[in-house]
């Protein structure tokens, strides 16, 4: 199928609505425009999200700390993520899996794809960058007749997904979510792969690790660990991450039935296991992944404060305070021992991009806060002093 070109919106990471032969429908499908998470929530899950960890990772049933048995080989982790999705094409539970293959001529590069063979599944093993389509292969997906379906995407595309689902036609519908939080183009991350070392073209894998550590793995078996904080992220231009990324409300992926990521995994995944049809996706791995409780060490409160002086001055277009060279070996030795690990290093994570979804719409779009922050990002934003001042929240907000 050949995909139709994007109609130009704002604040668009091209999910493939805007592609479909009704592209109007971003009007209601967009995460960026006026999100409904409280009422998808219930719709999803049967219930809106409730306190504690609920907040910051949306309604979920179990967390678990988890691995593949055997590891597949050249997945991102172990594999966890295209083995759910081959077990349900195996068990014949779904007629295929929407999910994001590589580019022919570039591995780096998503391209959407609809697999109906198990054994085909090994195609969307590993991490792609770059916008990415997914939602216009739903069209081909109806026209070939598939009524049980399986979906692997981002929280962007999984949001439009679900504001589309009543509209499909499906008998069955599972979905795997990936966390995200930062995209780019596939361009501007073959720049940064420059960045990081003399020969890009011969990195095959990266990997932004809960250690604080990227690891780089070379088509020689090299393999290198970079410190998150010898990273050159302040070369790279002001806006190599688009406004929707800064200004994303949904890094945990909650409108998912299960979401698949590393923050809480402390070096395995984190599966956060969010309604029955999740739990029915992860019992049908069986003894073929293990299962532990995630944990949880550190303090989060210096780490969120740094990062929101920083992204304040970013977002007035000041240059970032950068670490004198000198204490830079100190602070990577002692983040991975002293710092936010396990459930910890997550709401760090989710408490940065709450403060940076507010930082940047009151400095870029200020007139679309009141529509763009759900009440939980203001909630999870206010212990570090971001409240809302007027006209930045509707006046039907609860409290």
């Amino acid at each position: 199928m050949t995909l139709r070109d994007p109609v130009p919106r704002s604040l668009c990471t091209d999910c493939g609505v805007s592609r479909m032969a009704d592209p109007t429908v971003c009007g209601t499908a967009c995460q960026f425009i006026k999100p409904d998470y409280p009422g998808l929530e219930r719709a999803v899950h049967g219930r809106y999200r409730g306190t504690g960890d609920e907040l910051f990772f949306g309604p979920f049933q179990s967390m678990h700390r988890a691995a593949m048995v055997a590891p597949k080989d050249g997945a991102q982790w172990t594999g966890i993520t295209t083995s759910l999705a081959a077990d349900l094409l195996e068990k014949g539970q779904v007629d295929a899996v929407l999910t994001m293959v590589p580019d022919e001529q570039d591995r780096w590069k998503p391209q959407p794809a609809l697999i109906t063979q198990a054994c085909d599944m090994v195609r969307a093993r590993g991490m792609r960058m770059g916008y990415a389509p997914l939602l216009a292969l739903l069209e081909e997906a109806q026209e070939r007749g598939f009524k049980r379906l399986a979906v692997i995407g981002i929280p962007c595309q999984i949001y439009a997904l679900r504001k589309l689902e009543a509209s499909l036609g499906l008998d069955r519908l599972y979905v795997i979510g990936t966390p995200c939080s930062d995209n780019t183009t596939t361009e501007n991350f073959h720049e940064f792969l420059a960045l990081l070392d003399e020969d890009p073209d011969s990195i095959t894998y990266l990997e932004f690790r809960a250690d604080y550590r990227v690891e780089l793995r070379f088509a020689d078996g090299r393999q290198r660990l970079i410190p998150f904080l010898k990273l050159p992220i302040s070369d790279l231009p002001p806006d190599f991450f688009p406004l929707t990324c800064k200004t994303c409300v949904d890094y945990t992926n909650v409108l998912a039935d299960i979401t698949v990521g590393y923050m809480a995994g402390e070096g395995d995944q984190w599966l956060i296991v969010r309604n029955a049809r999740g739990a029915e996706m992860l019992e049908g791995l069986g003894a073929r992944v293990t299962l532990s409780a995630p944990g949880s060490k550190g303090k989060r409160a210096a780490a969120v404060k740094g990062f929101i002086a920083n992204t304040a001055r970013a977002a007035g277009g000041l240059p970032l305070r950068r670490m004198p060279n000198w204490v830079r070996p100190i602070v990577s030795w002692l983040q991975p021992r002293t710092g936010p690990r396990g459930l910890e290093f997550a709401r760090t994570r989710v408490e940065m991009k709450a403060a940076e979804t507010v930082l940047h719409l009151r400095h870029a779009l200020p007139a679309k806060m009141k529509n763009m922050i759900p009440d939980h990002v203001w909630h999870i934003a206010k212990r570090y002093g971001l409240t809302p001042k007027e006209g930045e929240r509707p006046s039907t907000s609860s409290d």
